[in-house]
């Protein structure tokens, strides 16, 4: 979090920051106080940890920036404070492109547009969100034998066998025909076939072990 001028009450910070920015939102201002219920006499040294969220979340959104960029804005906070600063965002994300770094994704899952994974600093794609949960699926397959599994596709993560039973996570789903004929192919006859969908949690998670398999 970034340094706050901790004497400071919060109605002395707004007018502080009111005199920095010529296109500053007065009106926005006041809606977000309101909405985040900020106390205008309270020191900020005094605030909570999510009530100091709440007070820089509304420093930046009155003068309507073009980008803003948060990392792990929700980090600490219970959950109707996440809530809180949540709708606060999304009230102004038809203006404002919000790029957010966070590893509370099963909070910002259905505030998300698009998604960019990275490991180890290398950006390894990015991509709206509904291609990206459509592309990966959780699969079980029962097969008439083991596999070798250095045989199956790269798009198949984390593969694992327990006697005859396949199971990976799909990164290149197509459906369910396709994904029973990629099978046929790589592994003979199959029998019953489980193909089920991702959040967004546990993409990452996949995508994890998949890098650290690699490492």
């Amino acid at each position: 979090m970034a340094t706050t001028p901790e004497r400071l009450t919060i109605a002395q910070y707004f007018e502080y920051l009111r005199s920095l920015y010529p296109g500053w939102d007065c009106a926005l201002e006041r809606s977000l106080r309101e909405q985040f219920d900020l106390p205008p006499d309270r020191a900020l040294g005094k605030l909570s940890h999510g009530m100091r969220m709440k007070a820089m979340l509304t420093g930046v959104l009155s003068f309507r920036p073009k980008l803003l960029v948060l990392d792990e804005p929700l980090s600490g906070l219970d959950p109707l404070v996440r809530d809180e600063v949540m709708s606060g965002l999304l009230a102004q994300a038809g203006e404002t492109t919000i790029l957010i770094s966070s590893h509370e994704l099963s909070e910002i899952e259905s505030c998300t547009t698009h998604v960019a994974f990275m490991a180890r600093g290398r950006l390894l794609f990015q991509e709206p969100i509904e291609v990206l949960t459509a592309r990966f699926r959780d699969v079980t397959a029962v097969l008439p034998q083991p596999v070798d599994r250095k045989r199956l596709p790269a798009s198949w993560l984390n593969v694992q066998m327990d006697g005859t039973a396949l199971r990976f996570v799909d990164s290149a789903h197509e459906g369910e025909s396709a994904l029973r004929d990629a099978l046929q192919r790589h592994c003979g006859t199959v029998g019953h076939v489980e193909a089920a969908p991702l959040s967004l949690r546990d993409i990452s998670k996949a995508l994890m072990r998949a890098t650290r398999q690699e490492a």
